[in-house]
């Protein structure tokens, strides 16, 4: 398990924060504003509806599938 800190916005708009990338699972844990639980998508899902709002790190739509990089 890794622990982050980046910002992204869904396909809807909606900003939120990943805090946890699970390579065993390979999920990604975020959590929306205003919400009181983590939420998770599969990797694949999250590379498809997610668009990072940081330009100081590597964009999750860069990391292959099949990588354990969060």
């Amino acid at each position: 398990m890794a622990e982050v800190d980046r910002r992204f916005r869904d396909h809807r708009g909606i900003l939120v924060r990943v805090i946890r990338w699970e390579p065993d699972t390979r999920r990604v844990i975020y959590l929306r504003e205003g919400y009181g639980h983590e939420c998770f998508s599969p990797l694949e899902q999250f590379q498809r509806k997610f668009t990072e709002l940081k330009d100081c790190h590597e964009p999750v739509n860069a990391i292959p599938a099949n990588s354990d990089k969060p």
